[in-house]
């Protein structure tokens, strides 16, 4: 990563680390949609969270690195390694019409995305957009702010109106 003014340069190599996770009712739907893709999604490096990841092993063949189930812990596992900077792209079909047990882990995984500025699709239509796009293919620059930047210079600011 590159420091550019108040903005982080982040490199995406041409083969994407790609995140895979899918609400229980929409486990069928993601599966369906990496079979599809197969022959696109096993040029990158795939990980997921437990049961999609191990889905889309046994079904589809794709070696999928899973990490845990996302209520126990596997959306926030999934969120650090977008901080780290170890996931570059994320398909993540959720389910909009049931509550789960774990919604405040998956607002904040949503929120580290927008973030760091990495791509989330949430349905098959993004998917498909997402994948097809020559960009899957090549080296992109992700132009991330530097929220530590932002907040140091608030604290400054803070410390100014303090000692006036």
């Amino acid at each position: 990563m590159k420091e550019k003014g108040n903005f982080i340069i982040a490199k995406m190599e041409k083969q994407k680390h790609i995140a895979l996770i899918a609400h229980d009712n929409r486990k069928k739907d993601l599966v369906e949609w990496a079979e599809a893709n197969k022959d696109k999604l096993s040029k990158h490096f795939l990980s997921g969270t437990g049961t999609t990841a191990k889905l889309i092993t046994e079904s589809i063949g794709l070696p999928v690195k899973a990490f845990k189930s996302g209520p126990l812990g596997g959306d926030q596992q999934i969120g650090s390694r977008i901080v780290e900077g170890n996931i570059d792209f994320m398909i993540f079909f959720w389910d909009p019409l049931e509550a789960q047990p774990h919604d405040p882990d998956v607002k904040a995984l949503l929120r580290i995305a927008v973030l760091y500025d990495i791509p989330v699709a949430s349905n098959r239509s993004t998917a498909d957009f997402m994948l097809s796009s020559p960009l899957m293919n090549e080296e992109y620059y992700r132009k991330v702010t530097d929220y530590s930047r932002k907040i140091h210079n608030r604290v400054n600011d803070y410390i100014e109106d303090i000692d006036k």
